[in-house]
């Protein structure tokens, strides 16, 4: 590793960076946090799985996705029709946040590492490598097709006695698509891309000595002295990646108050109320979230009614609750179990995402039943209020802060 000390994101607290073995990881010695992985042969193996998973990622956007068949009718859906009657129905909220995780997100991601990894793997730096690379990472939460592979499973559940559903090509390129890029994201190795952008002499002559007043990069994980980061107007900037430096995230408690605020609001609309109506040979049934999972379970797919029940009632009201208990602590500037709440922000940071799939399962119910009279499914107000929450959350535990937890302990600087 070419720098000397590492900040750790989540606790940060300034300790070594050992060398690694292949294969080998380094955690925090405070909070446990993963702070390194070396992975051999990184780049030629992410390059690799990259130009696989954008060839899947092709496939998966362009051939059908799933066929359904009713008295001699029949529908194809591919990823992006559900967008567009989830548009045509007035639901653009949705439609708009459903777009950029599905397939906006993933597909910039992958689209960045390549152009990225091309060069590196010819051993040329050009200037602009960091700030794309930087946007990677920028992406990385908000790609999720795993979520929306899990809502076309409880999609298909909920239609098998209804109707035929035939699976296209697209669905195994997808399929495929959530393996390959799990692949490409486990062999990359940021630590190794970092370490090959030069920084400016000023900035690398630079002493990171125990007791420097330093910042600690959260993208790159540079530890720069403060009198060496440039400076663009008010705020400091990585000398690495370009992003802005701070001590800690500014405003973190108050903006993640006003975000949780705003989700508890709409957390009981997002429940009480339909989120879609499903309409069959003339007779209509409109389903909370609530009642989706009771109907799964009803038809003996209890498994699936659990994760269901879980990702869409209970990690919510899970995320709303521990942020709240996280907030609290740090207002009163509490010692508790430092360790432990961290370990609740690292929680809600990684299961999140997954209160996503009811607002999916919508999105492919809608595509795939347009059958007039005979089926037909509609988004409700409901789904609105519930993809609010779930987006709400999200940005509230980004927006906060885990340093502040260690704030008001007495830290010894540097961990040898």
């Amino acid at each position: 590793m070419s720098d000397p000390l590492t900040q750790c994101p989540d606790c940060g607290l300034l300790q070594r960076n050992p060398e690694l073995p292949p294969g080998g990881a380094s955690a925090c010695v405070r909070c446990a946090r993963v702070l390194h992985r070396h992975r051999p042969d990184s780049l030629n193996r992410t390059l690799a799985l990259t130009v696989a998973a954008l060839t899947l990622f092709v496939i998966a956007n362009t051939w059908p996705f799933l066929s359904f068949a009713m008295q001699e009718q029949e529908t194809q859906t591919t990823l992006v029709s559900g967008i567009l009657n989830l548009y045509e129905q007035g639901k653009w909220e949705i439609a708009v946040v459903v777009a950029f995780t599905s397939v906006l997100a993933p597909g910039l991601q992958l689209a960045l590492l390549l152009v990225v990894l091309i060069p590196l793997s010819r051993g040329r730096m050009p200037s602009w490598l960091p700030t794309l690379f930087r946007h990677v990472r920028t992406l990385a939460p908000w790609g999720m097709t795993d979520v929306f592979m899990l809502g076309v499973l409880v999609s298909v559940v909920k239609l098998s006695e209804m109707a035929t559903i035939v699976p296209g090509v697209s669905l195994f390129a997808f399929a495929a698509l959530i393996l390959v890029l799990a692949a490409a994201q486990a062999a990359l190795d940021p630590d190794l891309v970092w370490s090959r952008v030069p920084l400016p002499p000023g900035v690398a002559a630079q002493p990171r000595r125990p007791g420097d007043d330093v910042l600690g990069c959260t993208v790159c994980d540079l530890v720069v002295a403060r009198r060496a980061a440039p400076r663009v107007g008010r705020r400091w900037r990585c000398p690495r990646c370009t992003a802005v430096l701070h001590a800690r995230k500014p405003a973190s408690l108050q903006r993640t108050w006003a975000l949780l605020a705003a989700a508890v609001i709409f957390y009981l609309p997002a429940n009480l109320l339909p989120i879609m109506t499903v309409t069959s040979l003339g007779s209509s049934r409109s389903d909370t979230i609530l009642s989706g999972a009771v109907y799964l379970l009803t038809h003996g797919m209890w498994p699936l009614a659990a994760i269901v029940f879980v990702a869409s009632i209970v990690v919510p009201l899970l995320k709303i609750l521990i942020l709240c208990f996280l907030l609290i602590s740090v207002g009163v500037r509490s010692a508790w179990r430092p360790r432990e709440r961290t370990r609740l922000y690292r929680l809600i940071e990684t299961i999140g995402r997954w209160s996503m799939v009811d607002v999916f399962v919508v999105t492919i119910l809608v595509a795939l039943v347009r059958l007039g009279n005979l089926a037909s499914v509609e988004a409700e107000s409901g789904a609105i209020f519930f993809c609010a929450v779930v987006v709400l959350t999200m940005l509230a535990a980004m927006s906060f802060d885990p340093r502040l937890i260690w704030d008001v302990l007495d830290q010894d600087p540097v961990s040898h």
